[in-house]
């Protein structure tokens, strides 16, 4: 799948994170309620529009596997394709089978527009498990959290 940069808005530019992004990149995903526990800054990609952050990614990398996660666009800056620009740019850079958890029928919705489809905890690689065991666990605790796990499939993305 090819990024094209014209897909950001002028004023705004992809780059791989700085260790001194850390704080910000841990305020941006702490205001969207995601778990904050496992920010490795240079597994990060940022937008910066105007000299600022204004959205973020991570692409964790397991023992067989990638993780797209801790996927943020500050509000001020949603609806103007950052979210999808850099979901599609974490997917090209991916170099393992890629995966995500996400909560909420919505956000899993959005994912299937770029490939992800719903899989089974007992079909993630030993890698994952663990992982995502816990955000399973959890979501049986609490009923009304519904916790997804997908896997990109590349032919199923044709856009």
């Amino acid at each position: 799948m090819k990024v094209r940069q014209h897909e950001l808005p002028s004023e705004c530019s992809l780059r791989p994170a700085r260790k001194d992004d850390i704080w910000t990149l841990r305020k941006l995903v702490l205001s969207a309620k995601l778990d904050p526990t496992q920010l490795h800054w240079a597994q990060f990609w940022v937008i910066e529009c105007h000299q600022k952050i204004v959205a973020c990614g991570q692409l964790r990398s397991f023992k067989t596997a990638q993780e797209l996660g801790s996927l943020v666009v500050s509000p001020a800056w949603r609806d103007r394709g950052l979210g999808s620009y850099l979901v599609k740019y974490l997917i090209a850079q991916a170099t393992q089978p890629l995966y995500l958890e996400c909560v909420g029928s919505r956000l899993a919705e959005y994912y299937t527009r770029f490939g992800f489809v719903p899989i089974s905890w007992q079909a993630l690689p030993q890698s994952l498990k663990l992982k995502f065991g816990i955000s399973q666990l959890a979501a049986k605790l609490i009923p009304f959290l519904s916790v997804t796990i997908m896997q990109y499939q590349d032919s199923a993305n044709e856009e």
